[in-house]
This record gives structure tokens, sequence and C-alpha cells, in this order.
């Protein structure tokens, strides 16, 4: 466990720092492993062709000489060994300050045949060694010491050594200004989430490059500017909540503290008339309330993340909410025509929409006027649900705005309503991967239409 929790505690900094240098440092020594390798049998075959050079080099001065005593030459490195061996055991050599190599059984044998042997290294005088047959009974002995080439090859070992502690500090140092650099963005978004955390400021974060970091902080920016607007809504929706709850709650507790003081022991009498004028005042008001509470607790579930993924039959749909339409309706008549269309969505939220296209138009429409509504695909993969009204119609002014919460024209202040059953429309319809319009009827009232997604069939 000690282990598993220290391991965690390693920053992402100090891990691409150390996996940096390991990568380095493995690459530096399998270089110089493979350099030593190549270099050391360079030099032992520069050796081994030394060896042969000087041998057949010697062979042809021996044999140039024949019948003179200067058999053999001096050469020309203090490390090579040229020596005469024969039969009787008589040795000359011409390097008396070096040891001399024995020689094999196998190369005493060359002292009766010809040829040469091939190259072998002596342990004992630490030499590398030829022997040829010179003449019968004679055979000559050729060997390099190996000193001098260990040596350089030791020297070579230190340097790779140091080259490879070298690079692997420079591969720290270049990780360490990698990370700093390349972590950088990251950097900003913790102390951009440590800000947001601490403030509630959701400014977005400035963007650099267009690399995988900076598609990270575009996507963060992103969800700060949803979050954003989202609180914006929010405090919109407060704020407008405020501001349409205090005439009704004004309205209320004056004609509550008139029926208190009336009650007061010396005060005015209220005439029954009053009374229930004042009773009836209070009852409108209340459910005045309880429709803009409604709107606003739908409004805000309507603001939730939801997973729409709810079969919906919109023919079904329309019919119950024109059932609902109608026991509201005070007379009016309702035109329909619907053709099948299905989607994948929340049904309570779209009939809801319809609902309330329903009852707007009911409560623009005069008694004996005609509601009209029908539901009919259009060719693109959508279709659409107009609802018209036969009423004075919408001011071109006000077209625009029609489904901005607690929105009323001018026309619509002194009927009943809360100002958000269009705002629910244009939000279920947008939730769904839809749009509401509002424009005017060819009879001459309001025409408000929602364009949803879906198809004509359940399969």
């Amino acid at each position: 466990m000690p282990h598993v929790e220290g391991r965690r505690n390693v920053s992402l900094r100090s891990r691409v720092i150390l996996l940096t240098a390991i990568c380095v440092a493995g690459a530096v020594a399998l270089a110089s492993v493979g350099a030593f390798m190549v270099v050391s049998s360079n030099l032992y075959s520069q050796v081994e062709l030394s060896i042969q050079s000087t041998a057949n080099n010697a062979l042809d001065t021996i044999h140039r000489y024949q019948g003179s005593d200067t058999t053999l030459v001096p050469v020309g490195s203090k490390d090579l060994i040229v020596a005469e061996f024969t039969i009787t055991g008589q040795v000359r050599t011409n390097n008396d300050t070096l040891p001399l190599p024995k020689l094999t059984t196998n190369e005493q044998s060359y002292l009766k045949q010809d040829g040469c042997t091939s190259v072998r290294k002596d342990v004992a005088t630490d030499n590398q060694v030829m022997v040829c047959n010179v003449a019968p009974g004679v055979a000559l002995l050729v060997a390099q010491s190996l000193k001098p080439t260990e040596q350089l090859l030791q020297k070579l070992a230190l340097v790779l050594v140091f080259v490879g502690i070298g690079g692997v500090l420079v591969a720290a140092l270049a990780g360490t200004a990698v990370a700093q650099g390349g972590l950088r963005p990251v950097t900003r978004l913790r102390q951009a989430t440590d800000h947001v955390t601490a403030t509630g400021d959701l400014r977005p974060i400035p963007v650099t490059g267009d690399d995988e970091l900076a598609m990270l902080t575009t996507s963060f920016n992103t969800m700060l500017g949803a979050l954003a607007e989202s609180q914006e809504r929010q405090r919109r929706l407060v704020g407008d909540a405020g501001h349409e709850l205090r005439t009704p709650l004004t309205s209320l507790r004056t004609n509550l503290e008139l029926l208190l003081a009336s009650e007061k022991p010396g005060a005015p009498n209220l005439s029954a008339e009053d009374r229930r004028e004042i009773y009836d005042d209070v009852q409108a008001q209340i459910a005045e309330m309880t429709t803009l509470i409604g709107d606003l607790v739908e409004l805000a579930r309507e603001d939730g993340p939801q997973a729409v993924h709810e079969p919906v039959d919109m023919v079904e749909l329309v019919e119950r909410a024109l059932d609902r339409a109608r026991r509201r309706a005070a007379g009016q008549q309702f035109l329909v025509s619907v053709q099948p269309w299905y989607l994948l969505g929340e049904a309570h939220a779209l009939e809801r929409a319809v609902l309330n296209l329903l009852d707007n138009a009911v409560k623009f429409t005069p008694a004996d006027g005609i509601v009209r509504l029908e539901m009919k695909p259009v060719g693109d993969g959508t279709m659409l649900i107009e609802v018209a009204d036969s009423g004075p119609g919408i001011a071109e002014a006000d077209l625009p705005h029609v489904f901005e919460r607690f929105y009323r024209s001018s026309e619509a202040r002194t009927l009943p309503g809360s100002g958000l059953g269009l705002a629910i429309v244009a939000q279920a319809a947008e939730r769904h991967g839809g749009k509401a319009y509002a424009g005017r009827a060819p009879e001459g009232g309001a025409l408000m239409t929602i364009r949803l997604p879906g198809r004509p069939s359940a399969g």
C-alpha cells in the first residue's frame, strides 16, 4: 500500500521528466554498446590483419635471404614479436623485451608441415599469435600485444559512460523544459478550475496553438460557456419570477389586510357585495399564482439534463392534448388534421407544449371562433404542428419576442396567463432537435408552429 500511495503522488511533470530520461538512457545505452562492439571488432580485426601482414613480410624476407645469417628483420612496432623456432628447440626473436608465447601442440606440428595457423589469443602473454612453417624443422611465430588495444577500448568505454551520463542529464533538462512548456495549458486549466471553484468566475481561458491541449482548452471553455449560460438563465428565471410574483402577492396581501382590518373593533363593516368581490379577487390571485408556479416548475424541469429515448406516437399525443384543451374551451370549435408521425422524445414535455399552443389559441379565439390544428410531414425528415387561432393576431413588433420568458404583448396583458406557456413550447421543441415559430395565419389570427424531427412510421 505505501508503494501504491507513493506512486500516486508522483506529479505528471515528474513522470514526463522521468520517462524522457529513461528513454534517452536506454537509447544512449544501446548506442554505446553498439558503438563499443563495432569499434572492438574493428580493432581486433586490425590486429589480426597486422599479424598476417607481418607474417607474410617476414616469410618474404626469410626466403629472400636464404643461406644468410639474417633470417629475422626488425619490425616497425614495438608491440610485435617475430620469433623463429627450430625442431631442436632453438629460438631466435627480434624483441627480447616482451614475453614470448609458447607453441601449442598444434603449432609445433607446423615445424614439419607447410602452411600457417589461424590467429589465436595467448592468454598467458595477452598476445594475438600466428605460426607459419618456414622450412623443414623451422617455424615462424608472429605475435602482437593486445594491451594497447585493450587500453584503447577501456578509454572508449569510459568515454561512452560519461557521454551516456551527460546524455541522461541533458535529457532530464530537456524533459523539464518540455514538461514545463507542454503542460502549461494543463496548469492553466487547473488554475482556471481552482479560480472557478473559489470565485464562480466563468470567463474563458485564452487558447494558443491547435494541438490536443488547445482542443482540451477549447472544450473546457465550451463547458464554461454552457455553465455560464445556464447560470444566466437561472438568474433571469429567478429575477423574472420574483417580478411576476410580486404583483399578485402584493394584491393578495392588500386584500387580506383589508379583510383583517374589517374584523377589528370599531372598524367600518364591509358590505356583503364588497366582501364577495374581495373573496373573488383573492381566489383569482391564488389561481394566477398557482398557474405561475406550475409553469416555473415545468420550465425549471425542462432546463435540467434529460435522456430522451422514449418512442412517442405524435397522433396519440396530440389527441390527448386536444381532449384537455376542449374541456377548457368556452365554446370554440377545433378543426383538426393530423398524419402519422413518430419520434424519440419525452411524451410529457411534448404534450405540454402542444397543450400550451392550444390553450394560447383558445385564449385569443372568440367563443364562436375556430382553432385550427394541423400536423403534417414536410418531406425533409421533419414535420410541422401548426396551431392557428381566430383572434386579432400578433403585432409585427411582438413576433420576435413571443417565445421569451414572461413576455406578454399589450393585448395579452389583460388576459390570464403567466407569460411562460410559449417559452415552455420553445424549450421543449429545442430539446427534441426542433424549433418553434410564430407568424400570421391565413385566417388573420396568430399561427404558432413547431418543427420536429422523426419519421412517418413506427418501424
